[in-house]
């Protein structure tokens, strides 16, 4: 599992522009932690694994549309899609859903 953990992190630091801290403050963990799960010598807790599956999956659906460094900014600001909440609150708070909805809507946006 520990592999599995490490490959995600990746995942989120290279397609998603996500620093350890982004992760720490998503997951509701500290840097130290991440960086333990990034190492393999650490597991999340189920839960935690749950967030970080969506995580990962809003980071590839925002690929899509955007660049690296740009997915950071879109889950750390404010949204107007999201009726002016932060996609990493709401994916914390397991309300993934929303986030996915505005991501659906963004699409739409591009054939306006």
């Amino acid at each position: 599992m520990s592999n599995a953990v490490a490959k995600t992190i990746e995942d989120l630091r290279d397609r998603g522009g996500l620093k350890g801290v982004d992760v720490a403050n998503i997951a509701g963990v500290s840097k130290a932690t991440v960086t333990r799960w990034s190492a393999g010598t650490y597991s999340p807790q189920p839960r935690t694994q749950l967030v970080l599956s969506d995580l990962r999956f809003v980071v590839e659906k925002l690929s899509e549309f955007y660049a690296p460094d740009e997915i950071r900014v879109w889950l750390n600001s404010r949204n107007e899609l999201l009726n002016g909440r932060r996609a990493i609150d709401l994916i914390h708070d397991q309300q993934t859903e929303l986030v996915l909805e505005a991501i659906e809507r963004l699409g739409d946006l591009t054939y306006l």
